[in-house]
């Protein structure tokens, strides 16, 4: 039963490959199409693995339920058949819906419980992005320094493993926590989000560069550089062809018809 089939293996690191490039529904339809295949070849490890990821894919567009729904059923198949990785990712993921919907020490709980019997099994893989995950819920339960402590860690992971692909996430929420813990420090969220920026275009990842673009664009706007931030964020926005049911192209949209409307009032 060991090992992920070849072509469920192809399917799922295609979906997430494209989601990061910025083709969601294409993502979507290479996840389906993966989910589709084991289950029809009944190979039990290939199933947990495939479901884990389409919960993956739908965590990084903040689907909140689809991700539950789908870390559940990894989660099902995972214990019955003794599958250890996914039942600790599985937790990680589960945690972070919990967390989002409010339930924070929950939340808190369960990730903290699947990180460290993931770090318990020696796995390095996904550390950075399970990391970031944490430190995330960490800044929305208001405990930004220990967001910024997770962080640490996670930047520290990012050069022995296959984190670099949630790199630029990882300088992008710096820049968010560093913010909420002071108003102060603009400058330094700024240094991050631009370095999050620098790393989402060396690596053509459009998605994050379009959430950084955001990020950078909503402070500028707190700082009355409303033409700036308009220039930063409808070129990447107009580059986009689908996936404008996510979150993240609905957020960036309200975001420019903000800047647009401050600018006819301007």
């Amino acid at each position: 039963m060991a090992g992920t089939t070849p072509g469920c293996c192809c399917r799922l690191y295609g979906a997430l490959t494209l989601a990061v490039l910025g083709y969601p529904d294409q993502a979507r339809q290479q996840s389906q199409e993966g989910l589709r295949l084991a289950q029809e070849l009944a190979h039990p490890f290939s199933l947990a693995n495939t479901l884990h990821f389409a919960a993956l894919l739908h965590q990084f567009h903040r689907e909140g339920q689809a991700t539950h729904e789908h870390a559940e059923a990894s989660l099902r198949i995972a214990t019955e058949h003794g599958v250890a990785p996914w039942v600790a990712g599985a937790l990680i993921l589960r945690g972070w819906v919990l967390a989002t919907q409010g339930q924070m020490d929950a939340g808190l709980g369960q990730m903290r419980e699947g990180l460290a019997a993931w770090e318990a099994m020696g796995l390095e893989l996904y550390r950075t992005y399970q990391l970031v995950l944490l430190a995330e819920v960490y800044g929305k339960a208001g405990q930004a320094d220990e967001g910024l402590r997770v962080l640490g860690q996670a930047r520290a992971a990012v050069h022995n493993t296959e984190g670099r692909f949630y790199e630029a996430e990882l300088s992008r929420l710096q820049g968010d926590l560093t913010l909420a813990r002071s108003a102060g420090q603009q400058a330094e969220a700024e240094a991050c989000f631009q370095q999050a920026l620098d790393i989402a275009r060396r690596q053509q990842a459009k998605f994050w560069e379009l959430r950084t673009a955001t990020s950078l664009a909503r402070l500028w706007q707190q700082q009355g550089k409303q033409a700036e931030a308009r220039a930063l964020l409808a070129p990447i926005y107009g580059w986009f062809t689908e996936g404008f049911d996510t979150a993240d192209l609905q957020e960036a949209k309200a975001l420019l018809a903000e800047l647009e409307g401050e600018h006819g009032r301007g």
